[in-house]
């Protein structure tokens, strides 16, 4: 399983209506990113505006891929963009920073291990 976290930018003047807006995302999103891979997905907030991601997927290429494939990811990427900062052209769910993971507590317990 691949674990992936990406950072984007919240316009500061946009951060309650963006709180708003995943109090109750779409029944038909939450539906299609489950569908497409996207596992123990969450998004955590920083007062600033800075949106970090976190998910698990088989792939990030294929679970994108397969939202790229759902007509509800448009609609919601198209109304989510107004949002962010520093896209440049790009939707939300593919224009983010990609971080690299440089610490895994399970992954160093379980090579001691020998597991």
């Amino acid at each position: 399983m691949q674990r992936v976290c990406f950072q984007l930018q919240v316009r500061p003047d946009r951060l309650d209506e963006y709180r708003q807006r995943h109090r109750s995302v779409w029944p038909e999103m939450l539906r299609a990113l489950k569908r497409s891979g996207w596992h123990n997905y969450s998004l955590f907030l920083r007062e600033d505006g800075l949106l970090i991601g976190y998910l698990e997927t088989d792939s990030l290429d294929a679970a994108q891929a397969a939202m790229e494939r759902e007509e509800v990811n448009a609609r919601w990427q198209a109304e989510m963009a107004e949002y962010f900062v520093e896209l440049q052209g790009a939707r939300p769910d593919t224009g983010f920073v990609q971080l690299e993971e440089v610490f895994h507590l399970e992954d160093q317990l379980a090579a001691l291990e020998g597991n």
